[in-house]
C-alpha cells in the first residue's frame, strides 16, 4: 500500500468517534468490508509506536482479539492481506500473534480451511512456513505438511538482519540514548536484531551498572517529548531500575532534574517494600499519570 493510502487510512482512524471503547470499535470493525480491514490493519503494522493515537490502540485491540472472537473474520483478513498487500515485511506481521493465536484458539474450526486454500495459494504455504508449535501441540505435522518454511525462513532472516549492527559496549551514552530512542520508535515490523541488542544491553546495564543505565535514561530525557516513548522509559528502564540500591541516585537526580521527576509518576511501584513505596511516595506526590 502506498503512503498516501496509509495516511488516508490513519487519518480515517484517528477522525472515527467510533473508536472511542472497545464495543463501539467492535461494532464498528465489524462491519466494514474485508478488504478495508486489510487495508487499515495494514497501515496499522507500518505505524511508528510514537505516533499510535488512542484510536489506533483501539483498532490494534480489535486485530489482537479477532482471531479469538471471530475466527472465520480472522481467516478471511489473513487471506485478503496475502493477496492485497505487497510489502513483504508487512504482511510477515501476521504471524506476530494474529495466525498463531487462531490456531491456538480455533484451530480445529479452522485447520480443514486452510489446508484446502494451501493447495492453490503459495503465499499462505509461505506464511504458514512461519508458524512454530511445540511437538506436542495439535495440528503441529498438518501444518508442516503443508508449509514452506524454507522459504520463509529466508525471509524472516533478511527481515531481522540490520544494514549496522549496534555495538552498544562501544557508544557513548549521547549515542546509546539517540539509538534507544530510534529502535524504540519503531513498529514491531520494521524491528529487526538491533532492537534485541538494545534490550540485551539494557538489561545488562540494569545488572552490572546500574549508575550508567539511570545515565542512559537521564540522557534519553534531553532529547525526546513524546509521551508514547516517554511512557515506555517510565514502564520499562527506569521502573526496572528502581531498588533500594538505586534510590540515593534517583533522589538526586528528581531533585535536579524536574523532568526526571515528572518520570516517576509514570513508575509503577504499588508492590515496593515500604521504606522504598515511601520514599518514591514522597518524590512523585499527586504527579501520577
Amino acid at each position: 500500500m502506498a503512503s498516501t493510502e496509509d495516511a488516508d487510512m490513519l487519518a480515517l482512524i484517528a477522525a472515527a468517534p467510533e473508536l472511542a471503547t472497545p464495543d463501539d470499535t467492535e461494532t464498528f470493525l465489524d462491519a466494514i468490508s474485508i478488504y478495508e480491514l486489510a487495508s487499515m490493519w495494514g497501515a496499522l503494522q507500518r505505524l511508528s509506536r510514537r505516533d499510535q493515537t488512542g484510536a489506533a490502540w483501539s483498532a490494534i485491540l480489535y486485530f489482537d482479539h479477532l482471531p479469538h472472537k471471530r475466527p472465520d473474520r480472522a481467516l478471511d483478513l489473513a487471506l485478503e492481506v496475502l493477496r492485497s498487500e505487497s510489502d513483504k515485511p508487512t504482511v510477515m506481521q501476521l504471524n506476530d500473534k494474529f495466525m498463531l493465536s487462531l490456531l491456538y484458539a480455533h484451530g480445529a474450526a479452522v485447520i480443514g480451511r486452510i489446508e484446502a486454500e494451501a493447495k492453490h495459494n503459495t503465499a499462505l504455504r509461505w506464511l504458514l512456513g512461519g508458524i512454530h508449535f511445540g511437538p506436542d501441540q495439535p495440528f503441529t505435522r498438518r501444518i508442516e505438511a503443508i508449509a514452506d518454511s524454507k522459504a520463509w525462513r529466508a525471509d524472516d532472516r533478511a527481515r531481522r538482519t540490520p544494514k549496522r549492527s549496534l555495538d552498544c559496549e562501544a557508544m557513548s551514552v549521547a549515542e546509546l540514548a539517540r539509538a534507544w530512542v530510534e529502535q524504540y520508535s519503531k513498529s514491531e515490523r520494521d524491528r529487526d536484531d538491533n532492537f534485541f541488542t538494545m534490550m540485551d544491553y539494557e538489561r545488562d546495564l540494569r545488572e552490572e551498572d546500574p549508575d550508567k543505565a539511570i545515565d542512559l535514561i537521564v540522557e534519553i530525557l534531553k532529547i525526546e517529548t513524546n509521551p508514547v516513548l516517554l511512557s515506555l522509559l517510565a514502564a520499562g528502564p527506569l521502573e526496572d531500575i528502581i531498588s533500594m540500591e538505586t534510590i540515593e541516585r534517583i533522589e538526586r537526580e528528581a531533585i535536579a532534574n524536574k523532568r526526571f521527576r515528572d518520570l516517576l509518576g509514570g513508575v509503577w511501584y504499588y508492590r515496593a517494600a515500604a521504606e522504598l513505596k515511601a520514599r518514591l511516595d514522597a518524590l512523585v506526590g499527586q504527579n501520577r499519570w
